[in-house]
């Protein structure tokens, strides 16, 4: 019986594969050809995607929720307004806005279908920036009503700021999935995006922490780096790294001069050593005046001061005689560490002109200096009254120039951006043939991602 049940299992496996062999194989051949095809067209995408669906950027800083970096909060939400690169303004929550009262009334008027990534439609209840001097009323739901005492063009960029309920939750494809903090500080922050990217911001106390930290394969980028060093080697070194250099257009590095000093107060001499300074830098690229090269105020006539050492040596003569002195000029620089190459470049130029000088090391700006070495933050805005105008505490050269004080008063008044760009290009002028500052470069920094 056993014997005649194998036979028959046997004889009905053999009908079968008669029967329906061919269409196997043919189908078995069909499922194997696409499997290679859909691998070789799109297996290469799906790899990257998948090493692409989470990364996670190292930075240096200490922060709290209310002063992360703009780039962080940008991801997470946007603001009324949203300023381009060269500084002009775009609709950002608000679909539209108007300007009245000569300048001095803002109405904004939202966007309707506007929602938190918690799901609340935006009205203009949420719209809570703590500004001073300025009223708010709300006429309805999706308008705001600002009141200034005083005309200010830059404020269409201050309500650029984004918008968040508590908790950091914003209008933004992206949101925030978590936060750990150490005390008030962030640690990290974990971003999911609509598309389901993950994005982890770990934050370090020193860029020699940051560095170690890319290097132990905690994070898989990191960024804002000053230089590629680390330990007796570089990243450039690294086989699976790839370093990008990029401008830092935020920052620009200068050659402050205190107008007040006895030697610096001349204006001649100030222009001589304008002329003395290097036409590039490897540190950065080099910027002749106080705007970006793309800004909208840039009236592409800050060249003015591009090096010639015998035009320079003339001034410096020059100088002498309006001091009624021959004696040898000598001169002290302040500078920011991160810039000792920078300001020991400089150095070597001046002593071939006959100018001693002495190199003093300090971790902030000085309260009191002949000349230092730093930077400062450029404003989103051309406004740069709080930099150069002599009423200003933050004029830590001691500027003082009526021509130059009337320009920065008019142009944070001036509402017609035409108008403006006037404005600023005879400010350019102005501080370029009086210079409080000689305007180097904007630094270069490095972005380390692992392959």
């Amino acid at each position: 019986m056993v014997k005649f049940r194998h036979r028959l299992i046997t004889w009905l496996i053999k009908a079968y594969i008669k029967k329906w062999g061919k269409h196997i194989l043919v189908y078995f051949a069909i499922g194997l050809a696409v499997f290679f095809i859909l691998r070789f067209f799109f297996g290469t995408t799906l790899e990257n995607l998948q090493v692409q669906k989470q990364e996670s950027i190292g930075m240096v800083g200490a922060y709290e929720l209310e002063n992360l970096q703009p780039d962080i909060l940008n991801k997470l939400s946007l603001g009324l307004t949203v300023v381009e690169k060269d500084g002009t303004i775009k609709p950002g929550i608000a679909e539209r806005w108007k300007v009245g009262n000569d300048g001095k009334a803002y109405v904004f008027y939202l966007k309707k279908n506007l929602y938190f990534t918690d799901g609340t439609n935006l009205t203009s209840d949420h719209i809570q920036y703590n500004f001073t001097d300025v009223s708010v009323t709300r006429p309805n739901k999706y308008t705001i009503v600002y009141m200034l005492k005083d005309r200010y063009s830059p404020f269409l960029v201050t309500v650029s700021k984004p918008v968040f309920k508590k908790g950091l939750i914003g209008i933004s494809e992206t949101k925030l999935k978590d936060i750990k903090l150490n005390g008030d500080f962030v640690q990290s922050l974990f971003l999911v995006s609509k598309n389901g990217h993950k994005t982890i911001y770990q934050f370090y106390p020193t860029i020699e922490a940051l560095k170690i930290a890319y290097s132990l394969g905690e994070v898989s980028k990191i960024v804002d780096l000053p230089d590629t060093r680390f330990k007796n080697t570089t990243f450039d070194t690294f086989k699976n790294a790839k370093v990008e250099r990029v401008v830092n257009y935020l920052r620009l590095v200068t050659l402050f001069y205190n107008t007040q000093d006895k030697l610096v107060s001349s204006k001649t001499l100030r222009e001589a050593l304008s002329y003395t300074i290097p036409d590039e830098f490897k540190f950065g690229l080099r910027n002749f005046g106080p705007y970006t090269p793309f800004s909208f105020a840039n009236q592409q006539i800050s060249g003015l001061h591009k090096q010639d050492l015998a035009h320079a040596k003339e001034l410096l003569d020059k100088s002498k005689e309006e001091n009624k002195s021959d004696e040898k000029i000598t001169l002290t620089i302040e500078y920011l560490d991160k810039y000792k190459a920078a300001a020991e470049d400089i150095v070597d130029i001046w002593k071939k002109l006959d100018i001693d000088v002495e190199l003093k090391i300090v971790d902030k700006i000085p309260s009191r200096f002949q000349i230092f070495l730093g930077e400062f933050n450029l404003p989103v805005d051309p406004d740069q009254y709080t930099l150069w105008h002599s009423d200003q505490s933050s004029n830590i050269t001691h500027y003082a120039n009526l021509r130059v004080d009337k320009l920065l008063e008019d142009g944070r008044k001036e509402i017609d951006i035409e108008k403006r760009k006037i404005i600023y290009a005879d400010f350019q002028k102005f501080i370029q043939s009086d210079p409080p500052a000689s305007f180097l470069f904007f630094p270069y920094q490095y972005n380390v991602t692992r392959k």
